[in-house]
């Protein structure tokens, strides 16, 4: 049955169904085989197209964990002892080798904070952007190069024909993460981890390569995870935050929330270390008050 509005006596407008995450978490917990204990205790959370979600927290405190079990790739004494885990509705547990292969990169992808690590140092940074797409996109190599050319525009690098044709150690760390950047991208992926992704930049490169990454969300509505231990960027940057320690999430919801109302104790230390940094830049005045 219809219920009209009584102020107007028409139909009162459906209401929209949330959008489906494109990367879900929920009450994923991650042991460690070889010490017999539990790393990470309970992690959930959503990344819907064109949002931000951080995670902040120090070393060891199961962040990077969690987001490698989102990519399949935790170290080898590690597992996913319960919850589950899904990509664009789909539980990463039903997944293949050739499962993965194909969501790899064209509905997941990743930048880490070592971009050189990533990058074979023996071919020219536009052969491997070019590989990506040949591989995942099945383009022929003119297109391919020609495509990576392209790629390597967009994540504004000052003479992409130079870039092209160098290898990673003629080129600094900014132009390494903007070119891993642009190999993560290249498939169009509808989720994106960044971890710890602008850590060994300074800091005019770091803020450059964050603005890369919210252009890049706006323009192609990528779900986006950005992972640091600098709450004063998760505050500029994101969405909703979650705040771990000892592997559990000791603080989660909307950044305005956590940052104007925090309910934890190691979340009030954070906040009170990093406002000398600036994160009182983000905050409303009546709450510097």
């Amino acid at each position: 049955m219809t219920t009209l509005s009584p102020a107007t006596g028409t139909a009162p407008a459906p209401e929209r169904a949330p959008a489906r995450p494109v990367l879900s978490l929920r009450d994923v917990r991650i042991a460690d085989r070889a010490a017999g204990r539990e790393i990470v205790h309970g992690v959930s959370f959503d990344v819907t197209s064109g949002k931000t979600v951080g995670i902040v927290g120090e070393s060891g405190s199961g962040k990077t964990l969690t987001c490698r079990a989102a990519l399949g790739i935790l170290p080898a004494h590690f597992e996913v002892t319960h919850g589950t885990i899904e990509l664009d509705g789909t539980d990463i547990a039903t997944l293949t080798p050739r499962g993965w292969t194909a969501v790899r990169g064209s509905v997941i992808s990743a930048v880490f904070q070592d971009p050189a690590s990533y990058l074979n140092p023996s071919i020219r940074v536009g052969e491997q952007i070019a590989e990506v797409l040949r591989v995942k996109r099945g383009l022929g190599r003119r297109a391919a190069r020609a495509h990576a050319l392209g790629l390597l525009s967009a994540v504004r690098l000052r003479d992409p024909e130079l870039v092209r044709v160098q290898y990673p150690h003629e080129l600094s760390g900014g132009m390494l993460q903007r070119v891993l950047i642009a190999a993560a991208v290249a498939a169009d992926p509808r989720v994106l981890i960044a971890d710890e992704a602008t850590t060994a930049l300074d800091v005019t490169v770091q803020a450059e390569i964050l603005d890369l990454l919210d252009d890049l969300r706006e323009r192609t509505g990528l779900g986006l995870v950005l992972v640091s231990h600098d709450l004063a960027l998760v505050a500029q940057r994101c969405d909703e935050v979650l705040v771990m320690r000892q592997g559990e999430v000791v603080e989660q919801g909307p950044t305005a929330a956590v940052l104007h109302r925090p309910r934890h104790a190691y979340t009030r230390l954070l906040i009170d270390e990093h406002e000398q940094y600036g994160l009182e830049r983000f905050r409303t005045p009546e709450e510097n008050a």
